[in-house]
């Protein structure tokens, strides 16, 4: 049996783009973010209450380790890549429903893990028929692979607990508001801390918001 080829480099979505991954906390900043392959599963309502969000971000989770050392191991074109931080894009008929506690009821919300672009639906399900094996997880089958598009947007970095974020929130929409923009896309959240491993107060979350001109 022939050797496999150890894979060369390794990308690292947080050092690649990491304009995209550390906007500063004081004021909102434009940027412009390409389109980036995501592996998806859908929900809604409150995360903090839903049964299903913390078992979807298992199946992610397990999905794209799975993904890595498939890629790493290919005999062919062995590639490597640090598995980048958890987003959730979150959306309703009416946006200010994201700062109003009384309504979280009406979130929809899509979670997400980037991707190289190099994974192919074949890659995916490889990777659900290991993941099944071994463990079966809930909603495996409602994973999907998927190129997303925001372009322009708005975004800041949020320190502190999730239940917090509502006047990070406000700044940036006011900012983009003051300068002729208008929302354009899903609110999206990246996750930089680990929830289980860090103290509430030091949770770093990106808010970004695609926009377009009013």
């Amino acid at each position: 049996m022939a050797t496999p080829k150890k894979a060369t480099g390794k990308l690292d979505f947080k050092k690649e783009f990491k304009h995209l991954y550390s906007p500063p906390a004081k004021e909102p900043v434009l940027v412009d973010v390409p389109d980036f392959s995501y592996i998806m599963i859908d929900g809604r309502g409150y995360p903090g209450t839903s049964k299903d969000f913390q078992a979807k971000i298992e199946v992610l989770y397990n999905l794209a380790y799975t993904i890595k050392f498939i890629l790493k191991f290919n005999k062919e074109r062995p590639f490597d890549f640090v598995v980048p931080p958890l987003s959730g894009f979150y959306c309703a008929d009416d946006p200010t429903c994201f700062m109003d506690e009384s309504r979280r009821d009406e979130w929809e919300w899509t979670l997400g893990i980037p991707v190289p672009d190099r994974v192919k639906e074949a890659d995916l399900e490889k990777a659900r028929a290991a993941v099944r094996e071994k463990k079966n997880p809930v909603f495996l089958d409602k994973a999907y692979l998927k190129t997303h598009h925001e372009g322009s947007c708005v975004q800041i970095m949020h320190v502190g607990p999730y239940s917090k974020e509502a006047p990070t929130i406000r700044k940036l929409h006011a900012f983009f508001q003051d300068k002729g923009y208008t929302f354009n896309g899903w609110h999206h959240e990246i996750y930089l801390g680990d929830p289980r491993r860090t103290k509430p107060e030091r949770l770093k979350t990106v808010i970004r918001q695609p926009v377009k001109k009013a």
